[in-house]
């Protein structure tokens, strides 16, 4: 049956009119300066404290959807007000949503993969191996494969790729066998035979790198920051990235740091695709 609010505040479904009663304890201010706009949004508790951060490109629809729903109960039985910060489109909302998260920790919000170190896999010769960003600069390194939060994530991710390559786990260090013993997957004629010199390790090697391609982290493709630009409600915005980093909008405050920008996996996943495809306007920052 579908659901949704006339112009009078009322909750319809389907028929008849089932009237929406705005919870008492939320400023009901708050919820009327709602705009359906772009942007994020944070439930805050007494203090001030947030609770909630979220994001829509229709934030008053968004925002009602939580107070329709059961299963929210517990987050707004402790929200007070909501308060929301308009975009110039969906790029920028998802942006500003995880660093809002990462700077504020709201306890509703599950903690975003850039707050913990990352791993990716690298060829170290014919065979790859696992690095962490810690030790390795993921924004200004080529040929990394894959974003992972831990080792074994990573080990798991690539006997995936081994079985659908047809490649020697025994070799990869996925499995152990005496030296000179074919791989479980040999048996299985699903291997070449590198565990047993029927393949060369520099055969073996590039079927590795091609099987891991899909995975293939990009390098940060400028010599450094850019900025994204946005226009939507008459709200203009540009964002300023460096090195797979969020900096922030332009302008508000925003002040220059001399720190080295860090990787940042969620940003990744944000803009690789949309830079890479030539979708995104961009400005100097």
């Amino acid at each position: 049956m579908r659901t949704h609010v006339n112009s009078l505040g009322l909750l319809i479904h389907g028929d008849p009119v089932i009237p929406f009663v705005y919870p008492d304890h939320i400023d009901r201010t708050s919820l009327d300066a709602l705009p359906s706009q772009p942007g994020i949004y944070i439930f805050r508790d007494d203090d001030g404290e947030a609770l909630y951060v979220g994001k829509s490109v229709n934030i008053r629809q968004r925002v009602l959807s939580h107070l329709r729903t059961a299963e929210e109960g517990k987050l707004l039985q402790c929200s007070r007000r909501v308060d929301f910060e308009c975009t110039g489109g969906e790029i920028g909302a998802l942006l500003r949503e995880s660093q809002l998260i990462k700077q504020l920790q709201p306890p509703f919000n599950q903690k975003l993969r850039g707050l913990r170190e990352m791993c990716a896999l690298r060829m170290a010769g014919n065979l790859p191996e696992v690095v962490f960003s810690s030790a390795v600069d993921f924004a200004r390194t080529p040929g990394l494969y894959g974003l992972f939060g831990t080792r074994a994530a990573a080990m798991e991710a690539l006997r995936d790729v081994a079985d659908r390559a047809g490649l020697c786990c025994a070799t990869l260090g996925l499995e152990k066998v005496a030296r000179g013993r074919p791989c479980f997957a040999r048996q299985l004629r699903r291997c070449a035979g590198v565990c047993v010199g029927a393949e060369s390790a520099e055969a073996h090697g590039a079927r590795v790198r091609a099987a891991l391609e899909p995975l293939h982290i990009a390098p940060w493709p400028f010599a450094g920051a850019i900025g994204i630009v946005e226009q939507a409600h008459g709200v203009r915005q540009v964002h300023v990235v460096d090195h797979w980093c969020y900096l922030g909008p332009r302008g508000k405050g925003r002040r220059r740091s001399k720190a080295t920008p860090h990787f940042d996996c969620d940003v990744y996943h944000i803009l690789a695709r949309p830079l890479s495809q030539g979708s995104l306007t961009l400005a100097l920052p």
